[in-house]
């Protein structure tokens, strides 16, 4: 039995390292593919092959402090004689990658968005306009109703109408009930009223939709701290999780994004969007060692279920795959 069991396991593990590897193809080629030119016809790891590789780790947007880190790393095996082969190398790259990825996911204090807490959670997704929010928050609907959740979504997005259209659209496309009001609503009052229908029906989770306006800077930090303070007001400790979306697209431009929301307002936890379509997947490991926030979902596709639980060694073997 306990074969079968770790068989199985192993098996998942393979066919989610294989989907990923499909989906990370771009970030595989810019970060691993280099890694492996660089690697090809050596037979010596040297202080001068370590400063080719700062370059290649550097340009694939893991980011200045974070590639010192590894190289660091790697010095350090080199100074011990631990590091005497090429093919030590991207070993020894790949668990000091899941070490950096593994510090910040413990700091997590609960699982992400998981089955396991009862009552009604309250999660309020923040991001600059244009990074995939409202749908990704169709994306954790989905993936919450999968796990036996009722969950209702908030359009808290009152100055964009097509903001509130498109949730009623998922809304309606994946069974959740959309609380709205007319456009130029206060949208802390509509989380206020959002959350009274919440506790008077039996929802679970409840997911809210803000703006995300990065032109209006201050006005929009104020605006998600008055909703934040709303919310813990109709609902104590409300919202359980601030969840920060981040367009993987922009790369070292998401760490930027990610200080500011996160002096402002406190985040919680990070999702990664449009990871199939960029090469600079490296972000992730910058963001993890500056921010120290854990990252809990990554997107790789346009579809409800292209939506994983991010798990750091799944990701950096798909990666190097």
């Amino acid at each position: 039995m306990v074969l079968l069991k770790e068989r199985n396991s192993a098996n998942h593990n393979a066919a989610v390292t294989g989907r990923l590897r499909d989906k990370l193809s771009r970030t595989r080629q810019r970060l691993a593919g280099r890694i492996n030119a660089l690697l090809t016809g050596r037979t010596v790891i040297d202080p001068s092959f370590l400063e080719d590789l700062e370059e290649v780790l550097f340009t694939s947007d893991i980011g200045v402090e974070t590639t010192e880190q590894l190289i660091d790393y790697l010095k350090e095996q080199l100074d011990r004689k631990s590091l005497e082969s090429t093919d030590q190398v991207k070993t020894m790259l790949q668990e000091e990658m899941v070490s950096l990825l593994q510090v910040s996911q413990d700091r997590s204090v609960s699982g992400p968005h998981d089955a396991v807490s009862q009552g009604l959670e309250v999660t309020m997704f923040i991001g600059v306009n244009g990074v995939g929010k409202t749908t990704t928050i169709a994306k954790m609907a989905h993936y919450l109703q999968e796990q036996g959740h009722r969950v209702m979504l908030v359009a808290a997005d009152t100055f964009r109408a097509a903001a509130v259209e498109q949730l009623q659209i998922w809304g309606t496309r994946v069974g959740a009930e959309v609380i709205r009001q007319n456009r130029g609503a206060d949208p802390a009052a509509v989380v206020f009223d959002a959350l009274a229908a919440a506790q008077a029906k039996t929802i679970d989770r409840v997911l809210i939709d803000t703006a995300g306006r990065l032109h209006t800077k201050s006005n929009l930090m104020e605006e998600l701290k008055k909703i934040k303070k709303i919310a813990g007001q109709q609902l104590t400790g409300a919202p359980h999780k601030v969840t920060l979306v981040l367009d993987g697209t922009t790369g070292q431009n998401a760490v930027a994004q990610a200080q500011e929301f996160a002096r402002s307002l406190g985040v919680t936890d990070i999702i990664l969007t449009k990871l199939d379509g960029t090469a600079k997947g490296g972000v992730v490991l910058g963001i993890a060692q500056k921010l120290e926030i854990p990252i809990s979902f990554i997107c790789t596709g346009e579809g409800l279920d292209d939506f994983e639980v991010f798990q750091p060694r799944e990701f950096v073997q798909a990666i190097f795959a």
